[in-house]
């Protein structure tokens, strides 16, 4: 039986990850490309899906039988604190339209991708798959936070009037190849690799906000990829599922900071700028569920993800996403 899998965004961080492994993964194992399968990885630029009408057109163009959802509007902490009404009008919008399109065309099965800014913002650590909907989220991304939670509500509607197999994916910070460099509204390592670059070519300071002491939980995309493709095939429950490496895998910013300078090759004057804010401390997540279900599992180890992620950036500079700032 042939399937047609559609990735929405598929040309961002996580949709070129999928393609990478889909492409490299040796066909027929656990990861690879399987026989009557067909990868599609749309861009935004093959139909606006805040649109009904371009939604429907792209999946009467590829006829999929499976989604991986991952197209949304996305931005930093300021965007997110300025256009809160954007966040959640474009974001419900796109969500919509794709479950709505999935289930009158009769698709298989969709996952969703979520993020851990859809929890509470007063919550229990470590974050489970329990917890999504226990209290209100952070004030500054509550447009986004609802527009995503929705999702998980959503499926759980379809699943109950319909019997979708519609679920969901919860990763934690995410990191990569292809990432979003552009220093207004990166995250925090795709920030930082574009900010010693400069510094590395341009001779000045490499200066890191903060104290460097918070502890975060980093996801390498390739990582990521697998499993989406592992959930994909794996797992058909309603429930969200966390993606991430274990609470015993937390790194400093110090730590994510000193990888990229060696990974840089920076030899100038590094410091902390500890008047700058340093956010939360931790905001650690449970993958206990993830683990139970998915077996034996190999995250690739932190600093050899940076270093791939670092020479590919290095490499690619010229058509990163880098925003207006070029050396």
């Amino acid at each position: 039986m042939s399937s047609v899998i559609l990735v929405t965004g598929g040309t961002g961080l996580v949709g070129k990850a999928i393609q990478h492994v889909i492409e490299t993964e040796p066909e027929g194992s656990r990861f690879g490309k399987r026989p009557g399968e067909k990868w599609i990885f749309a861009s935004s630029s093959e139909g606006d899906l805040r649109d009904a009408e371009q939604t429907k057109k792209l999946f009467e163009k590829y006829k999929p039988t499976h989604v991986i959802h991952l197209a949304a509007l996305v931005g930093g902490l300021f965007k997110n604190m300025k256009y809160k009404l954007t966040f959640l009008r474009d974001n419900t919008l796109i969500n919509d339209n794709v479950l709505w399109t999935s289930h009158t065309t009769g698709l298989k099965k969709v996952i969703s991708c979520l993020s851990t800014c859809v929890y509470p913002d007063k919550v229990e650590y470590p974050l489970d798959e329990t917890k999504i909907h226990v209290g209100l989220p952070h004030e500054s991304n509550f447009g986004y936070a609802h527009a995503k939670r929705m999702v998980d509500v959503a499926n759980h509607a379809y699943k109950d009037q319909f019997g979708s197999n519609f679920t969901s994916a919860i990763p934690t910070n995410v990191f990569g190849p292809h990432d979003n460099y552009d220093l207004e509204g990166a995250h925090v390592i795709p920030a930082l690799v574009h900010k010693c670059y400069l510094a590395k070519k341009n001779g000045t300071p490499f200066i890191v906000a903060g104290t460097g002491k918070p502890l975060r939980q980093f996801i390498y995309s390739r990582d990521l990829a697998k499993l989406f493709i592992w959930q994909l095939r794996e797992y058909d429950d309603v429930e969200p599922i966390i993606f991430s490496v274990g609470e015993d895998e937390e790194v400093s910013i110090k730590q994510v900071a000193d990888a990229i300078v060696k990974a840089i090759g920076f030899e100038g004057e590094y410091s902390f700028d500890s008047t700058k804010a340093d956010g939360q401390f931790r905001k650690p997540a449970s993958n206990k569920k993830l683990l139970s279900l998915i077996g034996d599992f190999q995250f690739t180890p932190f600093e050899q993800a940076l270093d791939e992620s670092v020479k590919w950036f290095v490499e690619n500079y010229d058509i990163a996403r880098t925003g207006n700032t070029k050396a």
